[in-house]
Parts: structure tokens; sequence; C-alpha cells
């Protein structure tokens, strides 16, 4: 017999975060009911990924369950690389009821659900874009086995600042690296899609990995990591995997992992490559870091004198700073080439997205959303978007904006269930709310890195009003 906890009917005063990565981790099962107004809830996604990772360390538990509840559209990107390599059930009505249920369990008694690779793509419908799409928390990688790439289907809505001009100036040259900087939701994936996007149409050969993909165990093991890289870049790229063969030597890891790259990778590839890495910064707490970045900055130095190096441009996305990653700045790939550091939106380019969105907003009510959000891109674009698709009104957005169940109550849920085991983070943030300073640089770097807080002259604030007056009342500042 199964005891079953649903994560919407805890008590007033249940430390929910805590209690929710708690029996993540002591569950047999997630079962995850995926429907059109729950696929994009950033709550959603971190429970998860976090079912994704807890699965890693202990033997396959939680296994998830995803339901589709009268949901046929692809998964967008976290989720499709958690969920699309495995099986789904689908509930269309309350006629299904009874056979989700029987399939459940079915599931639970050791079986699998229905919906697997032969099927899926019977089940997936992809609906015409609506005129104001709803803004996604990661930008989506471009399906690169298609001959002209795919549209971002927001491109409409993307803003493009004068970093998009060098990033894609640069990616026109021959061996380039380019560092994309700044805090999360900032649009750096978002520019490095339109950077592969720019490659690909170079006949450049484009190998996109997400660096939060890499399991626990991979994190706390440099030789299954370097390994797992190599076998990672390789499948991307559709070629055998040599990795065992080369690993055959007493070399240390970056030396193999350089070996496997020019001797093979690049001599295999008839065009140039460009090494897309987003997240870069999951590697941050290994003690491997420098090891690796190290060997990025040596890939970098080596197009000078080595011929087929510069075959390979690389592309880093990181939310914390270079000097964070890796101790010596000689041995850094985040401060030669092109470095980007993105930062939020301006009142003009607020004004220039409203228009986008057939201008819902007034010029006071813009001027009132600049001063709650500082200019966020993501939280600018998504409530544009709410106000726009008549999803809310001005009144309401701004009444209800720190609302846990308000126009941004997933968005700020889902920064506290990040925070909940990090006491010192939230003992940082404290701080920062109290008295405008971080005494500790590392803290400081990292909420900077979460987007939490920035620098203004001095001093360190809060991101934006929103985030000032959500933390306070739930840190009991």
């Amino acid at each position: 017999q199964c005891k079953v906890f649903i994560d919407q009917t805890m008590t007033v005063g249940t430390r929910w975060a805590e209690r929710i990565e708690t029996e993540l981790r002591q569950s047999d099962f997630l079962i995850t009911f995926l429907s059109a107004q729950s696929i994009n809830s950033e709550m959603v996604q971190g429970e998860i990924e976090k079912a994704h990772h807890f699965a890693k360390e202990q033997e396959g538990r939680p296994v998830i369950l995803p339901v589709r509840l009268d949901y046929r559209e692809p998964f967008q990107y976290p989720l499709s690389a958690y969920l699309n390599p495995i099986n789904w059930a689908y509930w269309g009505g309350t006629a299904d009821t009874p056979r989700l249920i029987e399939e459940l369990m079915q599931a639970i008694n050791g079986g699998e659900l229905t919906i697997g690779e032969k099927h899926k793509e019977d089940l997936i419908e992809v609906s015409p874009t609506p005129s104001f799409p709803q803004p996604l928390p990661l930008a989506q990688p471009l399906n690169l086995h298609t001959p002209e790439g795919a549209m971002d289907p927001q491109s409409a809505f993307y803003v493009k600042r004068q970093s998009d001009g060098v990033a894609l100036e640069a990616i026109k040259q021959q061996g380039v690296t380019i560092a994309i900087k700044g805090p999360r939701q900032m649009g750096k994936s978002s520019l490095l899609v339109r950077t592969i996007d720019a490659a690909s149409k170079l006949d450049k050969r484009v190998a996109f990995l997400d660096f939060q993909l890499f399991n626990k165990v991979a994190l706390t093991n440099a030789d299954l990591f370097f390994q797992q890289f190599c076998s990672w870049l390789t499948d991307v790229l559709e070629l055998d995997d040599r990795v065992e063969e080369y690993w055959n030597s007493p070399l240390g890891n970056s030396q193999r992992c350089t070996r496997y790259m020019s001797r093979y990778i690049l001599k295999e590839l008839d065009v140039p490559l460009v090494l897309a890495m987003d997240e870069v910064d999951s590697i941050f707490d290994t003690d491997f870091r420098s090891d690796f970045f190290g060997m990025l900055r040596a890939w970098h130095n080596s197009r000078a004198t080595i011929p087929i190096w510069k075959r390979l441009d690389l592309a880093l996305v990181t939310s914390t700073e270079p000097y964070q990653l890796i101790e010596n700045l000689n041995q850094s790939p985040f401060n030669v080439g092109e470095v980007i550091d993105l930062v939020d939106f301006t009142a003009a380019q607020i004004n220039e997205l409203n228009e986008r969105h057939r201008e819902p907003l007034n010029p006071e009510e813009e001027a009132s959303l600049m001063e709650l959000l500082n200019g966020h891109p993501y939280l600018v674009r998504r409530a544009l978007y709410l106000i726009a698709s008549h999803r809310a009104t001005p009144t309401d957005l701004f009444s209800q904006a720190t609302d846990d169940r308000g126009p941004f109550g997933d968005h700020l849920r889902y920064h506290l269930f990040r925070l909940h085991d990090k006491e010192d983070l939230i003992e940082g943030l404290r701080q920062v709310i109290r008295h405008n300073t971080c005494q500790d640089d590392l803290i400081f770097f990292r909420l900077r890195g979460a987007g939490l807080v920035r620098k203004d002259g001095r001093k360190v604030v809060p991101r934006c009003a929103l985030y000032a007056d959500y933390f306070r009342e739930h840190l009991h500042v």
C-alpha cells in the first residue's frame, strides 16, 4: 500500500519547500500532472528536476510518471530533456479516468505507462503560434536537425541589445571564444540560441550541452565527468563513441579529453564545430572545475599554434563571475575572446516591448512596471503577456504582485524552493534586505548569479522591488 503526498494540500504554516524536497527524496514514484496551465510552471519544473537527480542517486527512485491532462503539445526544454526519454500517460477527459487509474497502478506495480516511443508521434499536436505566446522560463534550443533550423516562436518579442550584435559578429569568424555572463533569466540562453542559429546558417556544426543535465555522481568524480563530457559530445554529433579507447592511457583527464577532441572529433568533422555550453557554473562546487576550465582556455590558446584548433568555436554561458569559477585567471576561458555581460531592460526597452504587445500599459503603468521589476527581462515579458492576453488587469497585476497565487507567485515560490536548504544564502539575502550590504563576497556572487541581488553603487540591493517585498515577508526580515 502506498502513502500519497499531494503538494497542494499542505496546511498553513508548513515549511513547504523543505517538506516537498523531503517527500520527493523519500518517494518511490512521482506522478506529475501536466496541463496547458502547469507545463510552464517553474515549480513543476523544479520538482521534476529534483526527482530526476534523486533518481540518479537512489537507484532509480523516485520513478517519474508523467500524465498529460488533455495536453498534446511537445514538451518544452528543460522538461523535454527529462520526460521525452520515458513513457507517458494521457487523460483526455473524465471518461479516461478509470483507464488512467488502472494504468498508474500497473506502473506502480512494476509495469510501464502505455505511451512509449512508437505512440508519441501519434499523440503530439503542434498548435499555431498565438498572437501573444506565453513567455518561457528558459530559452528553447534550436532543432538543428531541420535544414533551416527552428525559428524561435517568441522572436517577435525578443528585444535586441547591443550585445546581440557583438555575439553575432564574433561567430562569423573562425576559431572564436564567446563568454555570455549575467544573472538567471537575463536572456543569456536566448542570446546563445541566436548565436547557435547564426552559426548553423554559416554551415558550422553545433553541439549544445546544458551542464545542468550532468548527474550528481558525475559532479563528484572527475574521471567520470570528463568521460561523460566526451561521450555526450560524441552522441550529440552522432559519431561513434571511442571514449574508452582514448581513456586507456596513463594521461590525466584534461589531456585525454584534449586528445579526443583534436585527434578524433575535429578530424572526423568536415566543417568547423561550435561547442555551445550553457549553465557551465553547474560545476562551480566541483574539485575539478579549474582543470576543466583550464582545459578550455588551453584549447583557446592552441589556435595560435595548431591549425586544427581554429576549427573549434567555444560559446559559454555563466551566471557566476569568472574568477569565482577558476582561481588562476590565466587559465580562464571567460576573460578571452568576446566577453558579453548582459544587463536588465531599460525603460526604453520596456516601452518597445509594450508596443509589440499592442500597448496594454499606459505610460504611468509602464513606469510602475519598471519600478516594480527594475527591467527583469523574463518578468517584464510575463507581465505584458498576462495583461495583453487578458489574463490579468494592470490593477490586479500590481495589487497581487507578491501573492503566492498571484501573477508572479509560481516564480517567487520557485526561488524560495531553491533557497530553503541554503542557510548561508538566506542569511546573506536577509542582510541585503536589512542593511543593503553583503559582507561575504562569495555569498554576494552566488545571490547575484541566482538573479536575486544587484550592485547599486557601493550598496548591494535586491534585484527589484518585487523581490524585496516578497522575501522581506517570507524570510521574516
